[in-house]
C-alpha cells in the first residue's frame, strides 16, 4: 500500500510549474492526480505520485530546484492544526519535538529526528522512496526546504543554518540553494539534513499560547485516533535511522519501540511481514538511490546500508537487481573514477 501526503504538500506547485512554463493541470493528470487536490489540503494522495509529478515537473520545466522553489512561500498554516500546535509551544526545540510527533499525520513517507552533538543540533529528514527506482530529489529539497521556512517563522525571520547537506549530488545552478539557504549548502553528504546550534533548539517563544496549544492537540488527537500508524510503518521508520549505524537489529528496534522483540516479531506477522523483509526493501530502496542519484564511493554506500564489508553489499546487490552495483552505476553514466 502506497504511503500518503496530505494535498497541502503541493502547495505553490500551480505558481511555480507556470513560472516555468508547464501547464499545472496537465502536469498534475499525467501523474495521476487530479487537479482538484490543489483545493483541498487535507486529502491525503499517493505519496509515490506526488514524487512523480514533481521530477516530472523538474525534467521538462529544466529547473533542477523545482521542489526547493515550491518551499520558498510555505508557511505554518499549510500544516493545518499540527501548524496551530508548533507555532504554541514554549521553545523552538519543543515545536519540532511535536512535529515529529505528528509527522506521520502530514506525510507517511517523510521520518524526522533531532540529534544532539556537543554544541549542535542535526535534523534529519528521511523520505522514503516507496519504489526502488523512483527519484527522490526534488521530495528531499521540498522537505529540507519547508522545513527551514517553518523554523523561520518560529525562531526568527532571518534565521540561517550552520550546514544544510544533502544525499544527492548538487545540480548545476547552485542559485535557488544560495539564495534560500545562504553558502552553507553541501551535497553527496551520508544524510539529508539541517545542521544548526543547539542554543536555537533551546530559544523561548515569547507569543506561545499554551491554552491554544492545548486545543490544537485536542483537535490532532481527536482525528488521529482513526490513522493509526501500522507497526511495519514504525519499523519501517526506525530502520531508516539505524542502518548507518550498523546496529540495525531487531533488538534495537524493539528498544526504540519500548517493546520487547517477540512482541514486534509477533504483530509484524500479523501484518505479513518480518524484521528481516523490511530491512530487506528499505535496502533496496536506497541501494538504488545512492547507486543512481550520487556518485558516493560504493564503500560508502555499503556502510550507510549497514553491510560491514563491501563484498557482502555487492553480493547482495547482485542477488537483488542481478548484476554488480558498479556496473548499475556505470549503465547510468555516474561512474567514478
Amino acid at each position: 500500500m502506497s504511503s500518503l501526503v496530505r494535498a497541502a504538500a503541493l502547495t505553490n506547485y500551480s505558481e511555480v510549474a507556470r513560472a516555468a512554463g508547464l501547464d499545472p493541470a496537465r502536469m498534475l493528470l499525467d501523474a495521476g492526480l487530479s487537479p482538484n487536490v490543489l483545493r483541498e489540503p487535507d486529502l491525503k494522495i499517493p505519496v509515490e505520485r506526488v514524487g512523480r509529478l514533481l521530477q516530472a515537473s523538474a525534467t521538462m520545466s529544466g529547473n533542477e530546484s523545482f521542489g526547493l522553489c515550491m518551499a520558498e512561500s510555505r508557511l505554518l498554516s499549510n500544516l493545518g492544526p499540527v501548524g496551530l500546535l508548533i507555532r504554541d509551544q514554549a521553545t523552538l526545540g519543543d515545536s519540532l519535538r511535536m512535529l515529529m510527533r505528528y509527522q506521520a499525520l502530514l506525510n507517511g513517507a517523510l521520518l524526522l529526528a533531532i540529534e544532539e552533538c556537543g554544541d549542535l543540533a542535526i535534523i534529519r529528514e528521511v523520505v522514503m522512496a516507496g519504489n526502488a527506482h523512483e527519484p527522490t530529489r526534488q521530495r528531499v529539497e521540498l522537505a529540507l526546504g519547508v522545513m527551514v521556512r517553518l523554523i523561520r517563522q518560529l525562531h526568527r525571520p532571518d534565521w540561517e543554518p550552520g550546514r544544510v547537506c544533502f544525499e544527492h549530488t548538487a545540480p548545476r545552478d547552485l542559485s535557488v540553494h544560495k539564495r534560500f539557504f545562504g553558502s552553507c549548502v553541501e551535497f553527496n553528504y551520508d544524510f539529508n539534513c539541517i545542521i544548526c546550534a543547539k542554543a536555537d533548539l533551546e530559544a523561548r517563544n515569547p507569543f506561545a499560547d499554551p491554552s491554544m496549544a492545548r486545543y490544537a492537540q485536542q483537535l490532532i488527537d481527536a482525528s488521529a485516533t482513526s490513522q493509526q500508524v501500522t507497526m511495519v510503518e514504525d519499523v519501517r521508520r526506525i530502520v531508516l535511522l539505524l542502518l548507518p549505524s550498523g546496529r540495525c537489529s531487531i533488538e534495537q528496534a524493539a528498544d526504540h519501540l519500548g517493546m520487547v522483540c517477540r512482541t514486534v516479531q509477533r504483530r509484524l506477522a500479523e501484518e505479513g511481514q518480518s524484521f528481516s523483509s523490511i530491512v530487506n526493501d528499505i535496502r533496496t530502496e536506497l541501494s538504488a538511490r545512492h547507486v543512481i542519484e550520487t556518485d558516493r564511493p560504493l564503500t560508502e554506500v555499503a556502510t550507510l546500508l549497514g553491510f560491514s564489508a563491501p563484498s557482502g553489499f555487492s553480493r547482495w546487490y547482485h542477488a537483488q537487481f542481478g548484476c554488480s552495483p558498479k556496473n548499475s552505476r556505470a549503465a547510468r553514466g555516474t561512474v567514478r573514477r
